[in-house]
């Protein structure tokens, strides 16, 4: 769960928000959306343990056509789109190092290299995520660490005043949502093999509330910490928020040492996208014909064709777009049929009530509301105050849905009346 949005987004938000307090209950906020997402994804994944997560969720709840379009909208918004931030992300890091880098250039090659490096064999990426995991975990704890003991510390008021009350419900403050569910995004991972889970009435919402717990401890921590060492008009508007904050912490020199970790840790995240995605495309591919190509696989396992379309978009994203823009659109595409699967836990338990279910979601019916009102609430906003991001997630949706009229299989004629 924790990648790209938690070094990259803080910014973002203090162009809009200028309460620490708020900025920081932002992240609250978010972890509970993360944590009631993800006991609902839980029951479906219990009901409907075949890979493919909301591709097979949606098309068993609603309609084969609105599943297709959920994993259309993922091989641009949930993955490829991902992979471009992280590598822009780092692009702006390395920026930081080295003034005179082309960050085009190193966000393609990134993308590249890495993307070869999973072509070659399952197991070799699964080890090279494996290692940069460990180094991401050893760079937050020394970021959090070494920042309480910053010598120059900045002046934050944390009780809330009744300004900070109405930055909570201000429009900004749910347009910033946005970062932070980004930032979040990765909770519906675990809910997946629910049905693989030993008493999972009991065990997973323990182990699904201590690693979302966690997480937003760390977020919080983290963004205290960048908060506290960097003046906040200094941050706003800027990605390499990591960068100010070790350079104010450690010095130019261990700066830059920070600075390589956190492009580590990028890379890292940068590696899983790679990964996963191809194998929701895969999973399209064998229920669909006409896009059978993206099923096939080399000797190794490896789903070559999806793999090479996946980092294929996001060059082109990189190339074409802002890392905000991208951000922002991946933000409301995700969200909107997150929302729709979570409402599908609803849908089921009132058409199906006497379903066997191995796993019952936790604080059902609050649980699927909390989600939606959340998420909801920074949809509407969204489409208020960024149209044109927000507008180019819905022709994805559209474009969907074309493309699955093309290529689905159509019913067989019926045979003319006897005369």
């Amino acid at each position: 769960m924790i990648g790209t949005g938690v070094f990259t987004t803080l910014g973002f938000q203090l162009a809009g928000l200028s309460s620490p307090f708020a900025v920081l209950l932002l992240w609250v906020v978010g972890g509970v959306g993360a944590f009631c997402g993800a006991l609902c994804y839980g029951e479906l994944g219990a009901l409907m343990p075949r890979s493919g997560g909301e591709y097979t969720y949606l098309s068993r709840i609603y309609h084969p056509a609105l599943g297709f379009v959920s994993a259309w909208v993922s091989l641009v918004a949930g993955f490829a789109a991902p992979i471009a931030l992280a590598a822009m992300a780092l692009a702006e890091y390395a920026g930081a190092l080295l003034p005179g880098l082309d960050k085009t250039f190193l966000a393609v090659a990134v993308i590249t290299v890495i993307s070869i490096i999973h072509l070659i064999d399952v197991k070799l990426g699964c080890h090279f995520q494996n290692i940069f995991t460990v180094g991401k975990i050893f760079l937050i704890a020394g970021f959090i660490v070494a920042g309480a003991w910053v010598a120059d510390p900045q002046p934050l008021r944390l009780i809330p005043a009744p300004a900070d009350w109405s930055a909570v419900f201000s429009s900004a403050f749910a347009v910033s949502l946005v970062y932070v569910f980004y930032a979040y995004s990765g909770w519906n991972s675990a809910a997946y093999v629910a049905g693989e889970i030993r008493r999972a009435e009991r065990n997973l919402p323990l182990s699904l509330f201590l690693g979302t717990a966690c997480v937003t401890l760390v977020y919080v921590l983290l963004n205290f910490i960048f908060l506290y060492t960097v003046p906040m008009n200094e941050l706003a508007g800027k990605i390499d928020v990591g960068f100010l904050s070790a350079r104010a912490i450690f010095g130019p020199r261990g700066a830059a040492l920070m600075t390589i970790l956190i492009c580590l840790a990028l890379i890292s995240s940068l590696s899983s996208l790679i990964m996963v995605g191809p194998r929701v495309m895969q999973a399209m591919g064998e229920d669909l014909e006409g896009l059978g190509l993206l099923a096939r696989k080399n000797a190794r396992g490896v789903p070559v064709c999806a793999v090479m379309l996946q980092s294929g978009v996001a060059i082109v994203l990189t190339l074409t777009a802002t890392f905000n823009a991208v951000l922002t659109y991946v933000g409301f595409t995700l969200a909107l049929f997150a929302s729709l699967t979570v409402a599908g836990v609803i849908v089921l338990r009132l058409r199906q009530p006497l379903l066997f279910r191995p796993f019952r979601t936790w604080g059902y019916p609050l649980t699927p509301v909390v989600f939606l009102g959340l998420y909801g609430w920074m949809l509407v906003y969204l489409i208020v105050e960024r149209p044109l991001p927000s507008g180019f997630g819905l022709l994805t949706l559209a474009s969907g849905l074309l493309v699955h009229r093309l290529f689905s299989p159509r019913p067989a004629a019926l045979p003319p009346p006897n005369p």
